[in-house]
């Protein structure tokens, strides 16, 4: 155990710098796109600012099981190794670059060669025991989102200080740090990984879950993401609040997830899988009624104590979601089936943002947040229906044992 618990205290710290690096250049994107676009057609310099953004999502959403899946045969250290090393190289490229559409080719690059958060939850679940897969990977989501709101405010400094070019050259230097630092990770070879939790685990749920549970996946981070586009208009028009009210309410939810999502992970590594989905759909309702009360309130006090309560309901979504996941394949799987998860999350990050614009563009701002409470409301659904149907399913397999001889 304690070569186990080295490995995970490393990997947390590497995901934590990896991530906030990442973010670091987040929200300067279409900054950069719009001063190597010169006197370009503004149309062009909004196409270009908005696949900078999609171009990469698309692209890790189709390429991460794969790395998964070459994860699964090498080993999971391996793939950390090369998306940190991948991002490293991007980053520095992004630096350098002058032209506003080989800038958007390096962040699909970027998006195609990384499936870091893949790797490294297929990595942690093969060092912890089956009994603390909740608490590892919600501590693996936490990090991210600490990383998620320090990297962009290092970020906003190193751009206003030194220039973007800087940014993205202390990025790449994170990254390198990152993957000379994962050398130590300790080894998780492929054939071991058999030998290692035989008999160790329950037997696999039904593949037929796994379905369930990515669109679960998708409707949850849509519903997650949905806000972005209209976010900041909100809280600026509508609540007519200032800047740093923008960015302390946003990270006001970051920061209660990134501190419930290890207590939820603890709850729900004591329950069945069932035990879980059932909690989940009362949370997403929970959701449901909070950005229902978010739509509701016109001062900025009121909302943000609605973003720290959203935030709190947040760290029992995704990482949870994993964790059955992980529950439904072989351990052999877990590297493909962690890449599938992922690729769920980037398609329900898009489908929130085209939705997310869509509202702006047909309620207005000030009705904008009940789209959102619509989506949570469609997730419980769906999710009630998968629960009721995976109950009904394992109540005919335990009443004709024979079934699947």
């Amino acid at each position: 155990m304690k070569a186990d618990a080295f490995a995970l205290r490393l990997l947390i710290v590497i995901q934590l710098l990896s991530m906030g690096a990442m973010e670091m250049s987040g929200p300067f994107w279409p900054l950069q796109i719009q001063a190597l676009s010169g006197g370009d057609d503004p149309r062009v310099i909004a196409l270009l600012s908005s696949a900078v953004y999609a171009g990469p999502m698309i692209a890790a959403m189709l390429l991460t099981p794969l790395w998964g899946r070459l994860g699964d045969r090498t080993g999971h250290k391996p793939m950390i190794l090369r998306a940190l090393l991948a991002l490293a190289l991007c980053q520095g490229l992004a630096g350098v670059i002058s032209n506003p559409w080989g800038l958007v080719g390096v962040r699909i690059a970027q998006g195609a060669l990384a499936g870091f958060l893949a790797a490294a939850q297929a990595y942690a679940l093969y060092w912890c025991t089956p009994t603390s897969r909740g608490r590892t990977l919600a501590h693996l989501q936490s990090v991210t989102a600490i990383g998620s709101l320090l990297g962009p405010v290092l970020g906003g400094w190193l751009m206003d200080s030194a220039g973007f070019a800087v940014l993205c050259f202390s990025a790449t230097g994170i990254c390198v740090a990152c993957a000379m630092v994962s050398a130590w990770l300790p080894a998780d070879p492929a054939r071991a990984r058999t030998a290692k939790h035989q008999g160790t685990s329950a037997s696999p749920l039904p593949r037929r879950w796994l379905g369930g549970i990515l669109l679960i996946i998708v409707l949850v981070q849509a519903a997650k993401i949905m806000p972005q586009p209209f976010y900041a208009l909100y809280v600026a028009e509508v609540l007519t609040a200032p800047s740093w009210i923008i960015g302390a309410t946003y990270g006001a939810s970051a920061l209660t997830l990134a501190l419930s999502a290890p207590l939820w992970g603890r709850l729900f590594d004591r329950l069945q899988p069932a035990q879980t989905l059932k909690v989940i759909e009362r949370v997403t309702w929970l959701c449901a009624a909070t950005l229902a009360a978010t739509a509701l309130v016109g001062q900025w006090p009121a909302f943000m104590a609605t973003r720290l309560v959203w935030g709190v309901w947040q760290g029992a979504l995704l990482p949870v979601a994993y964790m059955l996941i992980a529950t439904t394949v072989s351990h052999q799987q877990q590297g493909f089936a962690m890449g599938l998860g992922n690729s769920a999350a980037k398609a329900g990050a898009l489908l929130g943002t085209v939705v997310g614009g869509v509202a702006m563009a047909t309620v207005g701002l000030h009705h904008a947040f009940w789209f959102v409470a619509s989506a949570y409301l469609c997730a419980a659904l769906f999710i009630g229906l998968v629960r009721r149907y995976h109950s009904a399913s394992a109540s005919f397999v335990s009443a004709n044992p024979t079934h699947n001889a």
